[in-house]
């Protein structure tokens, strides 16, 4: 019979792994976790235990409305229901069927969804209605309180599918939804704690709407100008203050073009900076798709383009290095159709410059054509609501505490407002514009550098005022502790019969990585790029990450869990320069990208088993076996090809099969030692541990050769 884990059929029915043991130990098979194997026919015993639980819901739920009928009261409704037929008996039935039909689509293997979307604006509310809103992992309470029931009814809830839990202990989303639907409602589970207290704070006015600036985002290939078009806009230099002269961060900056601002992202343009390439194509009006005239379209163009599709944003695609002899705008424009971009001078709608942002040449018409696709697009923004914008890029600097880049998008930021972004709270102390100059406010589509939060946000976090620091603390100490909560979940804890199980079966080695960098985009980068060189032998697992300098936990951590730390663009505190070199731990440094991945993979490659080739040497006959005291059977032989060497490895080959495969441990030409014996020569061979040679063997010599492996 074939096996399946028991953490397979826990996902085949839509329950928990611990909920399923249990309905095992129940059915008599005892299984110690969720990766022990059973038969694939315990499913019919699961199938059958489960419909025992559906027929026990259904007969409770029968029995209830049958007291409250005795009684004379009606059913209490949770909340508002769904309109019902007039007829009261046959809705009584209908109720049992359709919770029956519920509790049945839960735990089939493929969920169906129950709900599809109406264009009726009524319809849509009434579906409102009988949905609730609450964060995954929320508690039993918390549960409770959503359905209007008694916290103890849920509890019984949860004993039926096999979980034992506490009036404070947190559910999973699955279990969460069992329950909330044999009540007859869906849940949607937020995305963050507060998400809706945040929504209900002061809203956008229509009559308050007033122009804005555009938000542009520069995106493509590495190397193909994006930094150098932005330097010659802003007449600074940019590229200069840049690593291994490319983009690693996002930039935002304030442009005043023609009387008239815009803002500017810049991102970067190697592969390993895609997510950071996607939060520029998220928080942008227009994108412009820089391509070099030399290079024509390349991987990074590619996904650039894929991205301003994905954010449906209007693209202008800027021609680069147009000055250059070997310049090719053909070859370009045929690459641009491949990528469906059609250009308007082929009769498409993607608008185009031929620039050269060494000289400045057609800087100006890409310009104009940005400020014409912004007209036709009327951008607009309430100034006067709560605020609300993007996080680019948030770091830690000594003395400065905790800087985040954020690109407010609603409302009017200023100096002593109160704001949650992420899982962190805090007050504005500061804000500075893109060159470090102090401002007073930041109104729709303008970068700004904020100090005061608590903690480092992640880049794309949503940065929103709140009205008063003690809802916002509390919103951040909630957000913390379901973060707390999902690290929790998600970190796999085996025992140790199961890592030697995992052993045994070929499971991949570890390389332990701490990642620490001056930014949360940077960290994002490299741990997107560090993780994509893992393969089926050997896995790259980040064990920590943070902003920051390399401080003594990070050390201690490390020589705990044998890893290495990497410090991207910053230093170690000299405490931790002193543990290292004591604890001997690996402490590598990096300001470009590129050499950070390349050690990494040689590091790897050190932890790959290596190939085993052979070498055949050569091969001998058996003409005649003697015996001699103290050594055992010596095979005299005649070499036919190639060579005999002492501690080669051998084959015995009888009748065309092999019978035994050894070293060759004796080797005499007639009574002296030799080292190897070429062919044409008679010689003794004496084979380890095997002393059953006969006349006619014929003996395969050959040598076995480790060859390093690498990744690619």
């Amino acid at each position: 019979m074939a096996k399946v884990r028991v953490y397979e059929l826990a996902r085949k029915y839509e329950i928990s792994s611990e909920a399923l043991r249990k309905i095992l130990v129940k059915e008599g098979i005892t299984v110690k976790s969720h990766m022990s194997t059973v038969e694939d026919r315990v499913e019919i015993l699961i199938k059958q235990h489960l419909n025992r639980l559906k027929d026990q819901a259904t007969e409770k739920v029968r029995k209830k409305e049958k007291e409250k009928k005795r009684e004379g009261k009606p059913a209490k409704k949770p909340r508002v229901k769904k309109p019902r037929k007039p007829e009261k008996k046959e809705a009584d039935q209908k109720a049992v069927k359709e919770s029956v039909k519920r509790t049945l689509a839960k735990l089939e293997i493929t969920r169906k969804s129950k709900r599809k979307k109406h264009k009726e604006e009524s319809v849509e509310l009434e579906e409102e209605e009988n949905v609730i809103k609450l964060p995954e992992y929320s508690t039993v309470a918390d549960l409770a309180e959503h359905l209007e029931e008694d916290p103890a009814e849920i509890i019984r809830k949860c004993f039926n599918l096999g979980l034992m839990v506490a009036i404070n202990q947190r559910l999973d989303s699955t279990t969460i939804g069992m329950i909330a639907d044999e009540y007859g409602y869906q849940v949607k589970f937020l995305t963050s704690y507060g998400q809706d207290i945040l929504s209900e704070k002061k809203q956008v006015q229509p009559e308050n709407l007033v122009g804005r600036p555009p938000v542009v985002t520069i995106m493509g290939h590495v190397d193909h100008g994006k930094t150098s078009l932005l330097d010659n806009i802003r007449k600074s230099n940019v590229v200069a203050g840049e690593k291994g002269g490319i983009t690693q961060h996002i930039g935002a900056y304030a442009v005043v073009v023609q009387g008239r601002n815009i803002t500017f992202i810049d991102t970067p343009g190697h592969e390993a900076f895609t997510a950071m390439r996607s939060r520029g194509a998220q928080a942008t009006d227009i994108v412009i798709v820089i391509v070099a005239a030399d290079d024509g379209v390349m991987p990074q163009t590619i996904e650039a383009i894929n991205h301003a599709k994905a954010a449906d944003v209007p693209i202008i695609i800027a021609i680069n290095k147009i000055d250059l002899p070997n310049a090719d705008l053909e070859k370009v424009k045929a690459g641009l159709l491949k990528q469906n971009i059609v250009l308007e001078e082929y009769g498409g709608n993607v608008m185009s410059a031929e620039i050269s942002a060494r000289n400045g040449t057609g800087i100006d018409k890409l310009l104009e054509m940005i400020l014409l696709q912004s007209e036709m697009m009327e951008l607009k923004a309430d100034p006067n609501a709560q605020c609300r914008g993007v996080v680019l890029e948030a770091k830690k600097e000594e003395g400065r505490g905790i800087l985040s880049t954020i690109l407010i998008q609603q409302g009017t930021l200023k100096i002593g407002d109160v704001f949650i972004t992420g899982n962190y709270f805090g007050r504005v102390r500061a804000l500075l514009n893109e060159r470090g100059n102090k401002i007073k406010d930041a109104p729709p589509s303008t970068p700004a550098v904020v100090l005061g939060c608590t903690g480092v946000p992640q880049a794309g976090d949503a940065f929103i005022q709140v009205e008063d620091e003690k809802t916002a603390k509390e919103i951040a100490s909630k957000r913390q502790q379901f973060a707390r909560e999902r690290d929790r979940r998600t970190s796999q804890r085996i025992s140790l019969e199961e890592l030697y199980k995992q052993i045994q079966e070929g499971v991949a080695a570890e390389l332990n990585l701490i990642i620490r960098a001056d930014t949360d985009g940077s960290i994002e980068a490299l741990c997107d790029s560090l993780s994509s060189l893992s393969n089926s032998e050997v896995k790259v697992n980040v064990i920590h990450k943070a902003v920051g300098m390399i401080s003594e936990s990070d050390i201690l951590l490390a020589s705990a869990s044998n890893a290495v730390v990497l410090g991207f663009h910053i230093n170690m505190t000299p405490k931790a320069a002193r543990l290292g070199k004591s604890e001997k731990v690996d402490i590598r440094f990096y300001d470009v990208i590129y050499q950070a991945i390349d050690d990494i993979k040689a590091a790897m490659s050190g932890l790959l088993e290596p190939n085993i080739v052979e070498k055949e040497l050569g091969e001998a006959e058996v003409r005649e076996v003697f015996r001699v005291s103290k050594i055992g059977m010596i095979a005299g032989c005649y070499i036919k090809t190639g060579l005999v060497r002492r501690n080669a490895l051998v084959r015995v080959r009888r009748e065309g099969e092999i019978i035994y495969k050894g070293t060759i441990n004796s080797l005499k030409r007639f009574k002296d030692d030799a080292r190897e014996v070429q062919a044409g020569f008679e010689c003794g061979i004496g084979v380890s541990g095997f002393d059953d040679l006969i006349e006619g063997d014929v003996l395969e010599i050959f040598l076995e050769e480790k060859q390093i492996r690498t990744i690619g």
